[in-house]
């Protein structure tokens, strides 16, 4: 029987291993975003990832840890209990601390100095703790100024060091620990900070009986109606003490749980990480979309559709069709119908009428399509005035294609951006209204360039277009040797029994020269057919060239782009 031993434990990586990928990625977004989000948008993210940066350079073996609290609440009492000594103005007035107060443990270890630097505490305000002080070692304590004071600065003071600690202990008392203020402006948007969070309710001393236990309570509901996560049964989040810094109840508990606190070296990683995290929750509408997004198949090959529609793809094949058939009558006609039609042509040249005499579909200029309803259709031996090619005439394209490539280019920018959030969609709209500044004049030019193509006639002719037109010789030269051949019976100069013969050889000339011209046009349906379908082809694949070039290659690099960011972003957000 196999025996397994036990599974290789995999480490578990630190905050700080957590968090360094995510500052890189949160740097590589923003860089990618500034040309697509405002200034306002990434202002934050950039202010947390100065911040790390800042602190990073600072010493990682100091926890900075403030004491922050509204008037009255004893912040200073207890951040003197904490230190054993007097430190912090502790009186009636109000407000008692004008200016923030720090007591260093130092642990023998340097660098607490540039904390302080960095907090822009006073040098005058920085202490040590008391001889004979529980010992620390790694802490700098701060005691604020009250968040409540009726000082602004006072207030902007805190504001501004609050950003910058590594981890707060909020003193409540039993008269204001509901206050709105604190709530709504600190713990509530602070509630993704709850690991780097302590709540101490204060002056427990003077609640009488069991009402500490239903004061700490309320305060434990108040905290979680706010989205304060607890740290309650080994999970991670807010501590939640009652002490009374008058009379040292509950101090000692809080010092010990500070004591493991500062010791794991954890506190600045973890609170950079709740500010990439917040950065993140505020950059989410900008970045993250719950539906579908890209350019499917269907809607490339909509757009194709358009622009083959804009270029007249259809009806230059049609054209391209009845050329062939035109080519194919007079390589296949009767020496009569070709000799006709030359003269025909020759009389329009010498006319000045449009055309001129031309016998291949041909654009009048970079600017022209053609179109089935601007065309006259031309009766068998009438008037070809208004043709060109087969009964069709080219109409002023600028005026028509337009507005079919703009819409082309509308829908399938609105396709592309559908489902993108807002930033992200607009740059994919105007990057296709960009390209599509020139594709007019590109589509023109490509089926400029296909209907040259067309202009001397099919490239490969047919063998039996040869063929044929041997055939219709041999049967004029039976013609007119039968229209001799009867003249010469006529006059007497050849026997008169000869007639039928001289008549039959006159018909089978006359008659079969038509009658070959039919089978000829018949046989010539399918190959003028799929010569259309070949040059429609052309032309569409051309157009549908210009516009991936113009349209599709920015609109895609658009989306690329997002794809990136958006895999930026689920590495900064920790996704």
């Amino acid at each position: 029987m196999q025996e397994y031993g036990p599974a290789p434990s995999r480490k578990r990586r630190s905050p700080a291993e957590r968090l360094r990928p995510r500052l890189d990625a949160l740097r590589e977004l923003i860089g990618l975003s500034r040309t697509r989000l405002d200034g306002a948008t990434l202002a934050e993210a950039g202010r947390v990832l100065d911040a790390a940066d800042e602190r990073y350079q600072l010493s990682g073996e100091h926890t900075v840890v403030a004491v922050a609290g509204a008037t009255g609440s004893g912040k200073s009492s207890l951040f003197n209990a904490l230190v054993g000594a007097d430190r912090s103005d502790v009186g009636a007035r109000r407000p008692t601390t004008a200016e923030p107060v720090a007591c260093v443990w130092s642990g023998g270890w340097p660098g607490a100095e540039a904390l302080l630097d960095r907090l822009g505490v006073s040098a005058r305000r920085r202490y040590a703790p008391a001889p004979g002080a529980p010992a620390l070692p790694g802490l700098v304590l701060l005691d604020l100024p009250d968040h409540d004071s009726a000082a602004v600065g006072h207030r902007e003071q805190v504001d501004r060091m609050l950003e910058l600690v590594d981890a707060v202990i909020w003193v409540v008392d039993p008269e204001k620990y509901a206050d709105a203020v604190l709530h709504e402006r600190y713990l509530r948007p602070l509630a993704g900070h709850a690991e780097v969070t302590f709540v101490v309710l204060n002056q427990v001393d003077r609640l009488p009986g069991d009402a500490a236990v239903q004061v700490v309570d309320d305060l434990r509901r108040l905290l979680d109606e706010d989205g304060l996560a607890l740290g309650e049964h080994g999970e991670p989040g807010a501590a939640v003490l009652a002490l009374s810094a008058a009379t040292g109840e509950g101090v000692g508990e809080l010092r010990e749980t500070l004591r493991q606190f500062v010791a794991e070296r954890g506190a600045a990683d973890r609170r950079l990480t709740a500010d990439v995290d917040a950065a993140a929750g505020r950059l989410w509408p900008a970045y993250v979309t719950d539906g579908r997004y890209g350019l499917t198949e269907p809607a490339r090959e909509e757009f194709e559709d358009w622009l083959a529609e804009a270029v007249g793809a259809g009806a230059m094949g049609s054209a391209a069709e009845r050329d062939w058939l035109r080519h194919a009558e007079r390589a296949c006609g009767t020496p009569w119908s070709r000799l006709r039609l030359r003269r025909r042509a020759g009389a329009r040249g010498r006319g000045g009428r449009p055309g001129g005499g031309r016998t291949s579909p041909g654009r009048t200029g970079a600017s022209r399509l053609w179109h089935r309803d601007a065309c006259t259709e031309v009766d068998a031996g009438g008037d070809e005035a208004c043709a060109t090619v087969g009964g069709w005439v080219p109409v002023d394209g600028r005026a028509t294609a337009r507005p079919l490539v703009e819409q082309a280019v509308r829908t399938v920018a609105g396709e592309a951006a559908e489902g993108l959030p807002g930033p992200w969609a607009q740059a994919v709209r105007e990057a296709a209204t960009r390209g599509a500044e020139g594709l007019p004049e590109a589509l023109d030019r490509a089926a400029a360039v296909s209907e040259g193509a067309l202009r001397a006639g099919p490239q490969v002719r047919p063998r039996w277009w040869s063929v044929a037109g041997v055939a219709q010789g041999l049967l004029a030269l039976l013609q007119v040797t039968g229209v001799l051949w009867l003249l010469a019976v006529a006059v007497g100069a050849v026997e008169a029994g000869e007639w039928f013969s001289a008549l039959l050889v006159a018909g089978i000339g006359t008659a079969g020269g038509p009658a070959l011209s039919w089978a000829c046009g018949v046989a010539g349906r399918g190959p003028a057919r799929r010569y259309g379908q070949e040059a429609e082809r052309r032309l569409r694949t051309a157009a549908a060239v210009c516009g991936r070039a113009a349209v599709l290659e920015p609109v895609a690099a658009e989306l690329l782009r997002y794809r990136e960011v958006r895999e930026q972003y689920a590495v900064a957000a920790g996704l």
